[in-house]
């Protein structure tokens, strides 16, 4: 790309996080609630009250874990749910979203399943939260139905590559995520990808790809410190 394009690229972003995000009408400071994973949750909740942070990003499951927050947990406890609530709305915070940064498309199986598990279960305790935002990965495949490992392809040539990200995006990330995606938007949630070096959408481009492909549930957790790829 182009310095234009990569300009041009951005810019579309912004516009499409705009209208994604429209009816929020100020940016509130917030935190990734997995940086005290150490801390019981409701001291992690103090002290980013008291630095002045507004939101909380809580960790539900993948890559951050759930330390603070367990779907399977709590999905059947409405006593659960309501003590969380009231845990985070009492010191005037709010949840901005919840993270269950995977990798559903991994070729070995079993991650595959257990990041889709926790996606569907971060939806679903989002739903009851009242919570819109999704945190994830887009995740990455293999090269092929018989890969035991990620194949993050870079370059477009030799031709072996493209056809590798061609395959990559028509038979493992586009059906997973249409399904996926519509999912979310029956419980009420919209997906936020983090652009992320590694997985298949890690910039703008691939981003409005997979949003052009899916539909506007998919949008944007915008981590600019990644975008250098």
């Amino acid at each position: 790309m182009g310095l234009e394009e990569i300009l041009l690229s951005f810019l579309i972003i912004w516009y499409a996080e705009l209208d994604y995000f429209k009816e929020e009408k100020e940016m509130k400071i917030g935190v990734f609630l997995v940086l005290f994973q150490n801390e019981p949750l409701e001291r992690a909740l103090d002290y980013v009250k008291n630095i002045g942070v507004e939101a909380v990003e809580i960790g539900t499951g993948g890559y951050p874990g759930n330390a603070h927050l367990n779907p399977e947990e709590v999905l059947n406890k409405e006593d659960e749910i309501k003590k969380l609530k009231e845990a985070v709305e009492s010191r005037g915070l709010e949840i901005s979203g919840l993270s269950c940064h995977g990798n559903p498309v991994h070729p070995n199986k079993k991650i595959a399943e257990r990041h889709n598990r926790d996606f569907e279960n971060t939806v679903l305790l989002a739903e009851k939260l009242g919570v819109k935002n999704v945190i994830t990965f887009s995740g990455c495949p293999g090269d092929s139905e018989n890969s035991q490992y990620p194949n993050w392809v870079t370059c477009p040539w030799p031709n072996d590559f493209s056809e590798v990200v061609k395959w990559q995006w028509e038979e493992k990330l586009i059906p997973y995520w249409k399904k996926a995606g519509q999912f979310a938007q029956d419980h009420g949630t919209r997906v936020a990808f983090e652009m992320h070096p590694g997985f298949c959408v890690y910039n703008p481009e691939t981003l409005l790809k997979i949003r052009s492909a899916v539909g506007d549930v998919i949008g944007a957790n915008f981590d600019p410190s990644h975008l250098f790829w």
